[in-house]
């Protein structure tokens, strides 16, 4: 066996062995298991976009074109490429495309910009980006010449659309011609982290551990080939891509159907036209479409299935979905660094609203824990630790931080504290890392307040999370001013935070000026206490 890619911390053997002996991992790529699909599924619908509708058999052939046209232009086994797309077809040839390759495609979300990108294509050593033209009225283009002159290890920008002065994606194309597939066990992704501690950083899953991810999701929530499931989420997270979302649909001969915009009107409209059965949620849009359900009378009677995790879901929230859109609810919890809890088709009513659900596997190992490192019991509050055939044992080419986030048994500090119920379901009661959970999507504080920091007026910024009923938490920057400076207005920081390419789901929604910082004990600000004297609502102190 080859060594492991530069950067990637492998599992144990032992652990390996173990994981391949109780048939968690099978042995076969993303990529063979792509062809199997086509095969097995034919002439059924793998992929809708609008009016185009995808075979497998189809899909199998544009995804063979599209990585002998990718290897025509040097693209091969290991080189890692930055993909940023949105919701279309497009992106499920590309990542098939590249994983058959033996490629390994870092996804990176639409909301990105240049900070995130130029970080993440010099981390990951990319050698090519695949973007779109515009989107929502923003011009990939102009962002890709921005990762082009900070990046000087990519030699290829592949545009889907217009390509302005790169190459068009769609000429990317050539004569499929036989080759080897990746061993199971390398590197198929890089997903990229919420970023608890400073800048994102990129989470190795292999082909091995991928494809049980998505195959034991797609059994716990009952999958087979009658479903139709919604991508409305960003297809590049990896709730919708593997949990199950594209993959364990496709693994079923189910149809995946695109959504470019998670709007009532326009995820009311597919889910009737399309007769969709499971899609998946964060709770701000699930309460948008609860919200909106009244004044919308299109079919909704399809769905069988609405997931919701991302974020912790309301209880009452949870109780209000079946009444109001009909649609049963799953809780899901879970990391794009392994564990996933879902809560089971078969749970009773109190379980499916009061929990986030139980481990996936029966393989997964959970540990609760104190601040000193020892066992709670269930129904304390402690941190939770996990290991198991999907849960990775490093960061990419991070070992100093994974040296903090993992023990000497490889365990993964998840930083989430949570309570485990005697069933083995787990509630969850917030986060022991800094971080602000906004609509599912995590804002580091570290990595805002060193933008922050770069402000010529600001002399101290504490970034907070403060509670909100269709958020979850707000993000709230707490500041000191330089000397002889005045406090910028709200808009002017975010206009400044744009202009430092950072992407706008990370921008504070509240800013709030004090004259001094509290201080813990050993001289730290006092987060804590921000939180407790500062009023959500207003962003000013109490």
């Amino acid at each position: 066996m080859s060594a492991p890619l530069e950067g990637f911390t492998p599992w144990p053997a032992e652990f390996a062995e173990r994981y391949r002996a109780q048939g968690f991992w099978r042995g076969e790529s993303l990529g063979a298991l792509s062809r199997r699909w086509a095969r097995r599924f034919g002439e059924a619908i793998a992929v809708v976009e609008g009016e185009r509708r995808i075979s497998y058999r189809d899909l199998d052939r544009l995804a063979e074109v599209r990585a002998a046209g990718l290897a025509g232009l040097g693209i091969g086994a290991r080189d890692r490429v930055l993909v940023q797309l949105p919701n279309v077809a497009e992106f499920v040839v590309v990542f098939l495309a590249l994983v058959r390759l033996g490629a390994v495609p870092v996804l990176t979300l639409p909301a990105h910009r240049r900070s995130e990108l130029t970080h993440l294509a010099a981390l990951s050593g990319a050698v090519a980006f695949v973007t779109a033209d515009v989107v929502d009225g923003f011009d990939h283009r102009e962002l890709a010449r921005e990762v082009l002159a900070a990046a000087p290890s990519v030699r290829h920008v592949l545009v889907a659309g217009e390509p302005g002065p790169f190459t068009a994606l769609a000429d990317v194309v050539g004569d499929p011609a036989p080759g080897e597939d990746p061993a199971a066990g390398e590197v198929a992704v890089l997903l990229v982290s919420g970023g608890t501690t400073g800048k994102p950083k990129l989470i190795p899953r292999t082909h091995d551990d991928y494809a049980y991810n998505a195959r034991a999701s797609a059994r716990v929530c009952g999958l087979g080939a009658e479903d139709v499931y919604l991508a409305c989420l960003p297809i590049a997270h990896n709730f919708p891509l593997a949990c199950p979302g594209m993959l364990g649909t496709f693994g079923v001969g189910g149809t995946v159907v695109m959504c470019p915009a998670p709007s009532p009107e326009v995820v009311f409209g597919l889910v009737a036209r399309e007769r969709v059965t499971v899609t998946a949620l964060v709770p701000p849009l699930a309460r948008m479409l609860a919200d909106e359900a009244p004044w919308h009378d299109t079919d909704r009677s399809s769905v069988r299935l609405l997931q919701v995790g991302g974020a912790k879901l309301d209880a009452d929230l949870a109780r209000a979905i079946p009444r109001v859109l009909g649609w049963p609810v799953q809780q899901v919890f879970g990391m794009a660094e392994g564990l996933l809890n879902y809560t089971r088709l078969t749970d009773p009513d109190d379980l499916v609203t009061g929990s986030q659900g139980r481990p996936l596997s029966a393989a997964d190992e959970i540990r609760v824990l104190a601040p000193d490192g020892t066992p709670v019991p269930d129904g304390e509050i402690g941190e939770l630790w996990t290991r198991g055939p999907y849960t990775h044992r490093g960061y990419y080419r991070a070992a100093a931080h994974n040296a903090t986030v993992f023990d000497a048994d490889g365990f993964f500090r998840t930083g989430d504290l949570v309570r485990r119920l005697p069933t083995g379901h787990l509630v969850v009661e917030g986060r022991a890392k800094d971080v602000v959970n906004r609509g599912g999507e995590n804002v580091s504080a570290a990595e805002l307040e060193e933008h922050l920091l770069t402000h010529p007026a600001l002399a101290q910024a504490a970034v907070i999370g403060l509670p909100d009923e269709t958020l979850g938490e707000l993000v709230a920057a707490v500041v000191t001013l330089a000397p002889d400076q005045r406090a910028p207005k709200l808009k002017q920081l975010k206009a400044f935070l744009l202009d430092r390419g950072l992407a706008r789901f990370m921008h504070p929604d509240r800013l709030i000026v004090t004259d001094r910082m509290p201080l813990t004990a050993v001289g730290k600000i006092d987060k804590r206490a921000l939180v407790t004297s500062h009023d959500p609502r207003e962003g000013t102190p109490r």
